[in-house]
């Protein structure tokens, strides 16, 4: 029997009144309160429907806000490029998933009452929950099933996702202010949140709270390989700070000898956990070929504000003084990866960022035990150039080649580029070593035989200086790794 929303009353939960805080941990138990209000307002109803009722309204819940008043300019710490607002006014954030969220929210919001001296106010906004997202965020067995499914039109009785809320206008740039004058807390709205989170868990067969707050990508199954083996010597050591460590499927273990059965289907991009206390762990994502899965896989996770991301993955030297096996520091980026293009046009400028650059400078140096001049025998610093066609030698190389030289670019891959423009374009700090597989330039092909050598001495070393580098930045206060290299004139106050 169809369903004709245009007639059917709207259901929702019972209204609340907003409320002020000056306690950072208890806006978030509201926020928290408020968001198990809504979900399960919306998979009563639901489940409900999926026994077979007729549905006798239109059921539409909210998402929790938070909204910040400002009277006047602030006078806060120049330095710090987060946890303020740069003018008087309205800002507001729709919230989702304040349980996952719970240290971010708590830290954010402290610091804008800190800062500004002002209470929050934390209420529902205007903003439908899709029930998607709703089921998405639950841990029984329920599902929503395809359109056409259910005898009535699921769009027709509870809010679906809406491209409207579900965008990077915050982050691009280009948002315009709400309808009534506020302007943006967050870099990201509820919706688009809930969406990405949802994508994760498809492409890296690992749900988000998983993910640690630093996270390394490689293009090579090798990398997963000693990444678990570098796993359980951690978690077999009781002084390193590691606890679990997480495999495709959400499979954890805390023993360094248990066993972790090996999915039947794996993801598009398998992604592995070595976990510590607070999410200060570190997450390795094998996104494997391309600019279109590093942008894939950096636009999702981005939603989590890690607190850095490293590719550490295989490159084309270019130099004919470079051999197999050596590292290459990226300085700047040569962007012929396209796959950004509308986001962040290619005339904006990808820089270096100097706590990134020193931390993995020093973990070459200290894994491989070389200093001063020694160390640059084997790690070339320049313009690492990323491309789009895999088989770009077997195109005419005066245009490309040339390009290459005048770049001055010493490396080539398909990803570098990507993830640092996304690191850049989402406020993430980033940084890439890669090790130089190949020099097709040069008569060097990546050949069978070479790459079994080249990988069985050379990743090892490649893996275990990212995994330092991450354990430096690690040490360093937020306020600095977050470099205001990062931050434009006019940003949102959370991080």
């Amino acid at each position: 029997m169809d369903t004709d929303s245009r007639f059917l009353p709207v259901e929702t939960p019972e209204p609340v009144a907003r409320e002020q805080f000056t306690d950072p941990k208890a806006a978030v138990k509201r926020l928290q309160q408020l968001y198990s209000d809504a979900t399960g307002f919306l998979l009563q109803r639901f489940a409900t429907a999926l026994e077979g009722h007729q549905p006798t309204a239109r059921y539409r819940a909210f998402y929790p806000e938070i909204r910040l008043t400002v009277n006047s300019h602030p006078h806060v710490d120049s330095r710090l490029s987060f946890g303020h607002v740069v003018e008087p006014g309205s800002y507001v954030a729709t919230i989702t998933r304040p349980d996952l969220f719970e240290n971010y929210l708590t830290e954010q919001i402290g610091l804008l009452i800190k800062n500004h001296g002002v209470p929050v106010t934390v209420g529902f906004s205007d903003t439908p929950m899709p029930v998607h997202f709703a089921v998405a965020a639950q841990t029984n067995e329920l599902a929503v099933p395809q359109e056409g499914v259910l005898d009535f039109s699921l769009r027709d009785v509870f809010d679906v996702p809406d491209l409207r809320t579900m965008n990077d206008d915050i982050v691009n740039g280009v948002a315009v202010p709400l309808l009534d004058g506020a302007q943006h807390l967050a870099a990201f709205t509820a919706q688009r949140v809930d969406y990405s989170l949802a994508r994760l868990q498809h492409y890296t067969a690992t749900a988000a709270e998983h993910f640690q707050n630093f996270v390394l990508f490689t293009n090579y199954q090798f990398y997963v390989d000693e990444f678990e083996a570098y796993a359980r010597r951690a978690l077999a050591d009781p002084n390193s700070g590691y606890t679990s460590f997480v495999a495709p499927g959400n499979q954890e273990i805390t023993d360094a000898d248990a066993e972790l059965p090996v999915l039947a289907k794996m993801p598009q991009m398998p992604t592995y956990h070595l976990k510590s206390k607070d999410g200060q762990g570190i997450t390795l994502v094998n996104i494997g070929v391309g600019p279109s899965n590093a942008k894939t896989a950096t636009d999702h996770i981005a939603v989590l504000r890690p607190h850095a991301w490293l590719m550490v993955g295989h490159c084309a030297g270019l130099r004919n003084s470079q051999r197999l096996g050596d590292f290459v520091l990226a300085h700047a980026y040569l962007r012929e990866d396209h796959v950004l293009d509308d986001d962040l046009p290619v005339w904006v400028p990808i820089p270096p960022l100097a706590e990134v650059q020193v931390a993995l400078q020093e973990a070459v140096a200290e894994v491989t035990k070389l200093e001063d001049y020694e160390l640059k025998r084997i790690m070339r610093t320049g313009t690492v150039a990323t491309i789009d066609n895999r088989n770009w030698e077997l195109r005419d190389h005066s245009g490309p080649v040339h390009r290459l030289s005048l770049s001055r670019a010493v490396a080539l891959d398909m990803e570098s580029a990507t993830i640092a423009a996304n690191g850049f374009r989402f406020r993430v700090p980033y940084g890439t070593l890669l090790c130089v597989s190949d020099k097709p330039l040069h008569g060097e092909l990546k050949l069978p035989g070479m790459a079994t050598d080249f990988y069985r001495t050379q990743v090892a070393n490649h893996l275990l200086i990212g995994i330092r580098a991450m354990e430096k930045l690690r040490e360093m206060p937020l306020e600095r790794i977050h470099s205001r290299k990062l931050r434009s004139f006019s940003e949102t106050a959370f991080l």
